[in-house]
């Protein structure tokens, strides 16, 4: 094998894999802010290196108190929060930057980024992950659409539950409220995640002290202002398994918005409530909110069994138990609630070739097996809960990387790299013949490249088109 020579990490050995290999005439240089599952992968990758003073010198540890390595080998614990205090970054010290949103927000507009640096998150990534936003831009392309058109495909936006925006709406809310008596409401804090802020109501009087105290008008001018909150029509029947509700988060990478280039991973999870699903209460959140982060606080939490359930074993789940025909129309309708969403922001996000964009989207099914859009994060947990969701997240972020291929190593051409597909490129990608591995009774579910739940050989069709690109190139 020559110097320049470069291959896969997972086609090396584990003494090859702490080598460091070489592009060009130089290594990747790369920076985190995080201190979980991503650097966990830059560390381990060949022929990546991290700047120098990049990262605290103190590795997080599991809940067993052992260190978690560049090999990856076992699942941190930490949080997504930033490892080091950020500052000005040189122009030239970094070719690749994982950087908290936070700093994108205070140093992007003074930043400049040469040919080849790449940086996570576009400058107003928020206009697509805000709850309020995200509903204000799908509710503006649904107009459109409608106008230009006609009326029956606006009725393809039909997958968020009505939502108003408080305080600004507040007066037009009530007059909803007021026509659909008896009904459940959801508040959210708009620009917060985890769970944190959300709770149910069914009377206008149950929120009367919270609105007094959160976001009254204020006659202090020097006092901040109020938060902003969404309050959405609660689904009242989700579709339950062992009674319980849950959601499915999905992952999305976003290369380009213009032209839109989308990229669907194979792999994601259901997450489940910790206990079954009743109106009754609707003040219990372990009933109502799936979230990690609130279930893993349940009196009952096991954490060695957790909340999930894998997307593939939900779709085998539902196949057996509706059809294949049924399942083929809900991840359909998911591929549109994701091709929307992206496509209500496009003409708004700055883009910029320099940046990407991996979000969460939360999904939830309802008795009819409709989906449902609840939110969009553009900062989806990086933080394993298990052995399983490690490696979930470790080959997912290793393909991300490949798909991104600083190295150069493939053609540009490919429609799957690892466990992502090729949803959307300046319009919907179709699969290849050959490609069609999501089947029931030998009848291709999709044609569209979308295999979301699908078998998910990722090492193995890594080989495939790293060989082929290899011979393309070489020819």
């Amino acid at each position: 094998m020559s110097k320049n020579t470069r291959v896969p990490g997972y086609m090396q050995s584990k003494a090859a894999r702490n080598t460091r290999g070489i592009i060009g005439d130089r290594e990747i240089r790369f920076k985190c802010s995080l201190q979980n599952t991503i650097l966990d992968v830059l560390r381990g990758r060949p022929g990546w290196q991290e700047v120098p003073g990049s990262q605290t010198s103190t590795q997080p540890q599991d809940g067993k108190g052992t260190k978690t390595g560049s090999t990856g080998a076992t699942p941190s614990n930490t949080q997504n929060t930033p490892a080091t205090s950020g500052g000005k970054t040189g122009d030239g010290d970094w070719d690749f930057y994982w950087c908290d949103r936070e700093w994108l927000h205070q140093n992007y507009d003074t930043m400049f980024l040469h040919e080849h640096q790449k940086i996570l998150h576009f400058r107003n990534h928020y206009e697509l992950t805000r709850k309020n936003l995200m509903v204000k831009n799908l509710k503006r392309l649904k107009k459109q659409t409608e106008r230009e058109q006609g009326k029956s495909e606006g009725l393809s936006f039909d997958f968020h539950p009505t939502t108003y925006e408080l305080p600004s709406e507040y007066h037009i809310f009530v007059e909803e409220f007021k026509r659909n008596p008896g009904i459940t409401w959801i508040m959210k804090p708009a620009a917060k995640s985890q769970g944190k802020g959300i709770f149910l109501f069914r009377r206008l009087k149950d929120i009367t002290d919270w609105k007094k105290g959160e976001y009254q008008p204020l006659t202090d001018t020097t006092r901040e202002v109020p938060e902003t909150y969404v309050v959405q029509r609660y689904i009242e029947n989700p579709y339950l398994i062992g009674g319980r509700k849950f959601d499915i988060r999905i992952y999305v990478l976003v290369v380009s918005y213009n032209p839109l280039k989308v990229w669907l991973y194979r792999d994601g999870f259901a997450r489940f409530s910790n206990t079954r699903f009743s109106l009754d209460s609707i003040e219990d959140a372990y009933v109502h909110l799936t979230n990690v982060s609130v279930q893993k606080n349940a009196p009952d939490y096991d954490p060695e069994k957790g909340c999930k359930w894998s997307t593939m074993r939900l779709r085998q789940y539902l196949t057996a138990k509706h059809g294949s025909e049924a399942v083929k129309k809900v991840f359909k309708g998911i591929d549109n609630i994701i091709t929307k969403g992206l496509q209500s922001v496009q003409k708004i996000i700055i883009n910029d070739k320099h940046c990407f964009e991996m979000y969460g989207y939360d999904i939830l099914l309802d008795s009819d097996l409709k989906p449902w859009l609840i939110e969009i994060n553009a900062s989806p947990s990086l933080t394993a809960s298990g052995k399983e969701d490690y490696e979930l997240k470790f080959g997912l972020l290793n393909d991300l990387l490949n798909v991104l291929d600083l190295e150069n190593r493939l053609t540009g051409k490919e429609k799957r790299i690892g466990g992502w597909d090729l949803l959307w490129d300046d319009g919907p990608v179709l699969a290849d013949d050959g490609n069609m591995e999501c089947t029931t009774n030998g009848t291709s579910v999709t044609t569209a490249n979308s295999f979301l739940g699908c078998h998910n050989d990722r090492k193995r069709q890594l080989r495939e088109i790293y060989t082929s690109a290899q011979a393309i190139k070489k020819t």
